[in-house]
């Protein structure tokens, strides 16, 4: 029996954190069956070890974000904490490890440094990119040291010639008006007695850089780059020098000639300045910065891990193109950037372009838009020379290299993989390669477009934080990845946003850069992301701290739309609504043309909205909002009942998406209604021949609506479709990762013709859910997996399919497989918690307690494939519904 070190909030690495009262979290590893805490005891000591809470023994089974019992602490206080727990018998464990964490600065008045700019004036073109210098001399020893900084831009940090940390792109995207999120790093083995100094580049990112489509705009938080720094150095007597951010720094540039988010980075290596962050180095020829006020955003510590270099990949081909160019093929479509280790005459130049995909054997450009997404490297003429971007990404799987000095040897190039360094937690596999493939294609699509904020798209000249992809997405994330920490910070943004705006609604994005034109009203589906991620967080990690958090901007939302609908005389009317966005059926020149009117989605989604807040209300005791948001959700569901649904279940949109709305949000009232919907849902779906026929709105729920109207092989049948549309025909083309449109990639191998045809969104991989609850069978039944379900659902021609999460408590496991005319069934579920188990023919579930257990029962394959409907005048391999 032994308890795991105790987590701080949801901080993989407790350096710097910003609450002063860190909610805990332990696991406890045993291999007693059924085993259930039944006390724990936490002990706090400071930096001295001097023990400053010791709880004694609590009697409660809480090991999942547990209160904070010591005293609240103060900026720049350090502890250590440990745990140790009873189970059943009288004796507790060993003592966990103990983890030391370390809070930021928690107040304004903490910071004394000002931001220093190297701009003189605001510019309308890109710049490039700065360094920025200061010595100092300590007269002391160093005991400790700890430099807080974050930057109006990118920026990386060096002292005495070392780079600070590993973190890209730091500080990361947030909604700079409002929030400005900064780091603290451990530097104290990188100062010494005597001389030292400390340097920065500083480049534009989402700051000054260029932002958005159809061009995009500059300097959008502001016309100057900076940079915040503030160096603490504490010496062994106690005493503290602090080294900040003035005047006193100076100024200049160096081979980073331009470094831009779409459009890729120019270096010169010949430019470089070499010792520049060292002191010493010579900056008679460089300028004075300016300083600048104090930020008026608060200035936040991380709730997530940072961005990082997670993997390498090398080419697994060189490829000539038909026009005679060079292209490597990485295998993989990933975010990222090139590292090459080259050898070449100085003043010699490499151009590096990326793109997702070749058409007709060329690099794929046209799907960039307004993106270069190029790089160049001109040699400084160095026996060997290596080079990685700096301040770019690029979302590709083919990299065209040009002019490479000599015959390229494909080992001296690979794939740098970038995204926010959360912790792998979810995994499938089953019988069927293809959805293995599928499954690897959703995690793909999530690494690359998780990188700081939840991007649409890695690739063109947009990748911003579209609140509806997220808002689908988010229960498929939070299997595969911890996101907590990170999806909870960009929340915080939301709100921020949303409460920046008149009409309180929450933008399109976050954070806000969309114009007005673009962003001016509200749309269903993507506003409420402000209800219904809090809710997935709460329900997937535990975490009723998110819910308190985010509940005035969760209840503004619900508001707005209440008004909404008073407008509409019941119902929410709108002119246009983005809903199901992305139905197969909509040309490619208007996304938004789908089979399901805009108005049903968006009032099926004030129903959800409502019924789920309700709930919220009721868990946080606000017992008045409870009520008035169920009856909210009753009304709307009674107007919707009325305007959208016949007695017998039909709907005025007769579509996928609109009976999976209806089944899935419980928004038809009678039996008669249910069967008939489930009916007719079942009826589309064979006519369409199984294949896809929703978007945004559609695609997370359509499985479960056919599993909920008793037809598990019609879903299975929708998985395993090939055809165009369908899950599996991108696999069959060769895909990656999860495309934006079902056909962004033309059987005849051509691109989309549409302006929106991205290789790389995760919106419609929300399928994933699907397979880790239903085929394989494991869901949280309580908030946090403090109770699992254990329900899987066999089907098509399959013979096994598993799936494991890494639970607040542990790994579940839940998995299946067919020997003859038996079906075994393999769980495992983690200590101090209990799993609810339906099995295929079973009439009732049953509970089990911690532990691995194996169950067989008799079992019958269903009748494979499933019947299509097709129209009598049809070829036999045509199905009616085929688009």
């Amino acid at each position: 029996m032994k308890v795991t070190a105790p987590v701080l909030e949801h901080h993989r690495e407790p350096l710097g954190i910003g609450e002063s009262r860190p909610r805990l979290s332990w696991r406890s590893e045993t291999d007693t069956p059924g085993w259930i805490q039944q006390a724990y005891r936490i002990e706090i000591t400071d930096a001295e070890g001097t023990v400053l809470t010791d709880t004694g023994r609590v009697a409660s089974a809480d090991s999942v974000l547990v209160a904070w019992p010591g005293p609240a602490l103060g900026s720049g206080s350090r502890v250590g904490v440990r745990v140790q727990v009873w189970g059943e018998g009288a004796e507790p464990s060993a003592w966990s490890p103990v983890t030391h964490a370390e809070t930021g600065l928690l107040t304004r008045t903490d910071w004394t440094a000002r931001p220093i700019t190297p701009d003189r004036e605001p510019a309308d073109a890109s710049l490039p990119v700065a360094l920025l210098h200061r010595t100092f001399t300590l007269d002391k020893a160093v005991a400790s040291a700890r430099l807080r900084i974050t930057a109006y831009g990118v920026y990386e940090a060096e002292i005495n010639g070392t780079r600070v940390g590993d973190h890209v792109l730091a500080p990361g995207w947030t909604s700079y008006h409002h929030r400005l999120r900064y780091q603290t790093f451990d530097v104290t083995d990188l100062l010494r007695e005597g001389d030292n100094a400390i340097g920065a580049l500083l480049g534009e990112g989402w700051y000054t850089g260029r932002l958005g489509f159809h061009g995009g705009r500059r300097n959008l938080y502001g016309d100057h780059r900076a940079l915040l720094a503030q160096l603490e150095v504490t010496h062994p007597d106690g005493t503290v020098t602090t080294i900040r951010t003035d005047e006193a720094w100076r100024a200049t540039t160096g081979p980073v000639v331009r470094s831009e988010l779409y459009d890729g980075e120019v270096y010169d290596a010949r430019l470089a300045r070499p010792g520049w962050s060292e002191p010493g180095h010579d900056t008679s020829d460089w300028s004075p910065v300016t300083e600048l006020p104090a930020p008026e955003a608060e200035l936040v510590a991380p709730t997530g891990p940072p961005v990082r270099r997670t993997k390498t990949l090398t080419p697994v081909e060189v490829i000539t193109t038909p026009s005679g160019r060079t292209v490597l093929d990485f295998g993989q479509n990933l975010v990222g950037r090139l590292r090459i280790r080259v050898s070449g005459p100085a003043g010699h130049t490499i151009t590096l372009r990326h793109a997702e995909v070749l058409e007709h054997g060329e690099l794929g450009v046209r799907p960039l838009r307004l993106a270069a997404a190029t790089d160049t490297y001109t040699l400084a003429g160095r026996r060997v020379e290596t080079y990685e971007p700096r301040f770019t990404f690029h979302g590709f799987r083919y990299a065209e290299v040009e002019g490479w000095p000599g015959e390229l040897d494909p080992s001296a190039v690979e794939a740098v993989v970038l995204h926010t360094d959360m912790a792998r937690t979810g995994w499938f596999e089953s019988s069927h390669e293809l959805v293995n493939r599928l499954h690897e294609n959703v995690v793909w699509g999530m690494r690359g477009n998780f990188l700081d904020i939840p991007t649409d798209c890695p690739q063109r000249d947009e990748r911003l934080g579209w609140t509806g992809d997220i808002q689908v997405f988010a229960p498929t994330a939070s299997f595969l990845y911890d996101c907590s920490g990170m999806l909870g910070g960009w929340l915080r943004d939301l709100a921020a946003e949303q409460f920046a705006r008149a009409d309180g609604v929450p933008p399109l994005v976050v954070p806000d850069v969309l114009p007005l034109e673009f962003g001016g009203i509200p749309h269903a589906v993507w506003a409420d992301v402000a209800v219904l991620l809090p809710w997935t967080l709460y329900r997937r990690f535990g975490d009723l701290g998110v819910l308190r958090t985010q509940y005035p901007s969760m209840r503004g939302w619900v508001e707005t739309s209440a008004r909404l609908v008073e407008e509409g005389g019941g119902l929410w009317r709108q002119d246009f609504q983005l809903g199901d966005w992305l139905d197969p059926a909509a040309p490619p020149e208007d996304p938004g043309a789908a089979r399901t009117d805009g108005d049903l989605v968006a009032n099926a989604y004030v129903a959800r909205s409502a019924d789920v807040l309700a709930e919220v209300a009721r868990l946080l005791g606000e017992e008045d909002d409870a009520v008035r948001y169920e009856e909210l959700a009753r009304s709307v569901r009674a107007a919707f009942g009325e305007e959208f649904v016949t007695p017998g279940g039909r709907l005025s949109s007769d579509a996928q998406t609109a009976y999976a709305l209806a089944l899935c949000f419980s928004l038809l009232p009678t039996v008669r209604q249910r069967l008939g919907a489930a009916e007719r849902l079942a009826l589309l779906v064979r006519k369409s021949g199984f294949r896809i026929a929703t978007g945004f709105a559609g695609t997370p729920l359509i499985c479960d609506a056919l599993c909920a109207g008793g037809e598990p092989q019609l879903a299975y049948g929708m998985l395993l479709e090939q055809g165009c549309p369908s899950w599996l025909y991108p696999v069959t083309m060769g895909a990656t990762t999860v495309w934006e449109r079902w056909d962004s990639m033309l059987p005849d191998g051509s691109i989309n013709p549409g302006e929106m045809t991205s290789f790389n969104h995760y919106a419609l991989g929300a399928v994933a859910d699907w397979l880790h609850r239903r085929v394989a069978g494991l869901e949280a039944a309580e908030p946090g997996w403090r109770r699992l379900r254990i329900a899987p659902v066999p089907g098509a021609d399959l013979v096994f399919a598993k799936a494991a999460h890494e639970t607040p408590y542990g790994r579940a496991e839940a998995g299946w497989r067919i020997e003859g005319e038996t079906l075994v069934v393999e769980v495992c579920v983690p200590p101090n918690t209990r799993a609810e188990v339906q099995l295929p023919g079973d009439g009732e579930p049953f509970e089990i307690g911690s532990g691995h257990r194996t169950f067989r029962r008799p079992y019958t394959a269903p009748a494979w494939p499933p019947a299509a409907i097709r129209h009598p005048f049809s070829s036999p391999g045509e199905s009616s519904g085929a688009l």
